[in-house]
């Protein structure tokens, strides 16, 4: 029997008989029988090479092979227009003159494949200098990954037959390529480095071509490089991309400092969010020891905006890259036999060869931003691994390979001291309460409030509790800041109901076409079903009852 891939192989070479020629008279006559049945089929369009007219459709009946299937592919619904169907045909064949009529009447050069690639993409694996040079001209963006996987991939994920994918990769792309390798991620600039052109590597890195940029693999484009002056060329840009990033950056960071950016998403928090933003400032200008990587801890209360917090840290320092963020769950990893799952099993145990779950990842990103979620439940042998990972900013997995995360960031959240804190908490709000009664108020008779935990209440309170439980001052003595999260504050109820009230009204008129109104009693009944053990939680199943 053939293999399936054999077998796809096999028919490509049946089908593409039609315009090349059969190798073998067995070849024609199972084509015309097939041709000649009248059982479901698999249908076929062929184009002239110069154009998308259509030359000729024909159908050949494949049951036999596939038993009961149908299969259906579709190739002229594919593409979504005609004009882009032309822009990326024009850019295959470096036919400049059809590009610039194109661009003048509107297509978007920016335009993607159904199948994943570009315009741009094309005109650099074809090595079509024309094009490209029009292209760049009119702002066409080299950054974009192309989204194609495999022919096998791409295939199921798009729910097209893998002969369909693979002739339209090699004909309306290139046939260049292992048919077999993942090009996910890849840019412009990848594919100008596979071709080996220098040229084209130098007119993509001017027009802007980010060479730090790495496909889904992790790899850059100097990872793919051949040649010594391009392998040369790709190094003294990425220097060159990088000092202009950290300045753009800083520029940045100037006009939109990182309180402003971390408080779009969160609700209250003020001396939280203070206190993580000074010390990542600090990071940012290397005021901070580069031997040791950042840790913090954040105490507080169940939906207090902890786990919330860390995510929008990882947002800002890393964009919306997924990999960029990693979250555990430490209730996993409660048993001592756990352990093995978080570096690796060592030699000779079951699951040696895959690794850990946490070298792992800090392999794929070594700056991420970790998120070690309840560390107080996790068994005391998990944390004698982290003395190391934040001790040394380094960790040997099981197969004794060492991973370096010393430019990582590592957030652990724990309800520890949580009635404690939100005792204290309440406590605070109550006493600035009756300060400020007889003093100014804003619009919506909100009390401007400003609440810090006080040094006494961190050495008397909190401290002889961690120790308790972690009973190991050398753990806590790795961390850099303990972050508190306090209870919500009655203007920070409000804020947190009307938020949850808009996300309604907002689904309300988008699927029903009902608009919701409230007024300022509503929101108040609503902020009376707070929990402070539950924090912003409580208030989302009391406006869903609502």
């Amino acid at each position: 029997m053939l293999g399936a891939q054999n077998l796809s192989i096999y028919l490509l070479r049946l089908i593409r008989g039609t315009r090349y020629g059969f190798r073998s008279s067995w070849e024609k006559n199972f084509a015309r029988r097939c041709k000649n049945s009248y059982v479901p089929a698999v249908h076929f369009r062929s184009f002239h090479q110069n154009s998308w007219k259509r030359a000729s459709f024909f159908s050949y009946n494949f049951a036999a092979i596939f038993g009961s299937t149908h299969i259906l592919l579709k190739c002229q619904n594919d593409i979504n227009s005609a004009k882009v169907k032309e822009l990326l045909d024009a850019s295959k064949l470096n036919d400049s003159n059809t590009i610039k009529r194109l661009i003048d009447e509107g297509v978007d050069i920016n335009s993607t494949h159904p199948l994943g690639w570009t315009s741009l993409h094309v005109a650099t694996i074809n090595k079509n200098k024309e094009v490209l040079r029009i292209l760049l001209k009119q702002k066409a963006d080299p950054n974009i990954g192309d989204q194609f996987t495999n022919a096998f991939e791409t295939a199921k994920r798009k729910n097209l037959h893998y002969l369909r994918v693979l002739m339209s990769r090699e004909d309306e792309f290139s046939n260049r390529l292992n048919n077999r390798a993942s090009f996910k991620g890849c840019t412009a600039l990848h594919y100008a480095v596979l071709v080996n052109d220098k040229d084209i590597v130098e007119m993509l890195l001017n027009a802007g071509a980010d060479p730090t940029l790495e496909n889904d693999l992790g790899h850059s484009p100097l990872a793919y490089a051949g040649s010594a002056p391009i392998k040369q060329l790709l190094e003294d840009s990425s220097k060159k991309f990088i000092n202009l990033k950290k300045k753009k950056e800083a520029e940045e960071r100037c006009r939109f400092p990182i309180e402003q950016r971390l408080k779009e998403n969160i609700v209250g928090q003020e001396g939280a969010i203070s206190a993580v933003a000074s010390a990542i400032r600090r990071k940012e200008n290397e005021w901070y020891d580069e031997d040791h990587p950042l840790v913090f801890l954040f105490l507080g209360s169940s939906g207090i905006g902890k786990t919330e917090l860390a995510k929008q840290i990882s947002k800002y320092l890393h964009k919306d890259a997924k990999r960029a963020f990693i979250r555990f769950d430490m209730s996993e990893y409660q048993e001592k036999h756990e352990v093995a799952k978080f570096i690796g099993s060592p030699p000779g145990y079951i699951g040696h060869d895959e690794g850990g779950q946490l070298t792992k990842k800090l392999q794929e990103s070594p700056n991420a931003v970790i998120l070690f979620d309840e560390i107080d439940k996790a068994h005391t042998d998990v944390l004698t691994i982290m003395l190391q990972l934040f001790d040394e900013g380094r960790l040997t997995d099981g197969k004794g390979k060492t991973v370096e995360c010393k430019d990582a960031i590592f957030i652990m959240t724990s309800n520890l001291a949580s009635d404690q804190i939100a005792d204290y908490g309440m406590q605070l709000r109550e006493e600035q309460r009756q300060r400020y009664q007889d003093k100014r108020k804003n619009e919506q008779n909100e009390i401007i409030e400003k609440v810090t935990v006080s040094k006494q209440f961190k050495d008397t309170v909190i401290k002889p509790i961690l120790k308790r439980h972690f009973k190991r001052d050398e753990f806590l003595g790795r961390i850099n800041e303990i972050v508190y999260f306090l209870p919500f504050s009655r203007s920070e109820l409000i804020k947190l109901v009307t938020k949850e009230l808009e996300f309604w009204a907002k689904k309300a008129k988008e699927r029903h076409n009902i608009t919701l109104l409230w007024d300022r009693q509503v929101l108040d009944i609503l902020a009376d079903g707070y929990d402070v053990n539950y924090g912003a939680r409580s208030i989302k199943h009391e406006v869903n009852g609502f």
